[in-house]
């Protein structure tokens, strides 16, 4: 297999539950694990690297060069074992998004996982006054306990195919025993678009879900600027944001839904 894996060997969880989310439509799965990883101070144990990923670099904010990568987050929450994976891009091949999404599964099963949730974005023709989460997987019972959060399972004809990882996941975790669910926010369809505040409204769901206590103040800041942004004239106004600029360079990767 084309995919070299680091984790820390001393790492140890039991039955932890799985929250995945790399760049897409709107880059909101991203969006939200990246701010879950922060917002719960969860710690770095793990790295993957693929010659599947873009044939590319990243300039960081120190000059310097990096080559993409996904990366695996621990926290220990109210009891609860948690995994974030987030990263820099998903493989573009299919053969390569099984290989991964197979790799992943062994992975966290060796842990006794027995939730996966994946996240993405639902791309509209415009950008979405009121976002609408969605929610689909592999298990009606564990589908039920997103819907009486305020998730939508009516989800049939309203999404075509859950391309990548985001979908093989619930796909191929079947194999595993394992019960998945993706939540899918509606956003805008555009290249450049960057899903902020369809992005909150999965964070807040799952903090309503896990109680993470998560504080959203900066994301709201970041959500105000965009908004100023987008009621500009320019096309792909310079954000005077850091954290807007560093989204914008995965979109410019394309994206996977």
């Amino acid at each position: 297999m084309g995919w070299k894996v680091n984790i820390n060997k001393q790492f140890k969880c039991d039955s932890p539950i799985f929250i995945e989310g790399l760049p897409g439509i709107g880059n909101v799965g991203k969006i939200v694990v990246d701010y879950l990883i922060d917002l719960t101070n969860a710690k770095k144990i793990g790295t993957i690297w693929s010659k599947y990923l873009p044939n590319s670099v990243f300039v960081n904010e120190k000059n310097l060069v990096t080559l993409p990568k996904l990366e695996l987050y621990y926290i220990r929450k109210n009891k609860q074992d948690f995994l974030f994976l987030t990263g820099d891009a998903q493989p573009s091949l299919e053969s390569a998004s099984y290989e991964l999404t197979d790799l992943l599964l062994e992975i966290v099963n060796n842990y006794n996982c027995k939730n996966i949730i994946t996240l993405g974005g639902i791309g509209l023709s415009e950008v979405p006054e009121d976002p609408q989460v969605f929610v689909t997987g592999n298990n009606k019972e564990f589908i039920s306990e997103f819907k009486k959060l305020g998730a939508d399972p009516k989800l049939f004809g309203i999404v075509g195919p859950i391309i990548g990882v985001s979908g093989l996941l619930l796909g191929l975790s079947k194999n595993y025993k394992i019960k998945a669910a993706s939540l899918l926010g509606e956003t805008f369809g555009h290249p450049m678009y960057i899903g902020l505040k369809e992005s909150k409204k999965i964070l807040e769901l799952l903090d309503k879900k896990y109680s993470f206590k998560l504080n959203l103040t900066e994301l709201n800041e970041e959500i105000s600027i965009m908004e100023e942004e987008l009621a500009s004239d320019e096309e792909i106004p310079k954000s005077k944001s850091k954290k807007i600029k560093k989204l914008r360079k995965y979109q410019e990767l394309g994206y996977i839904g």
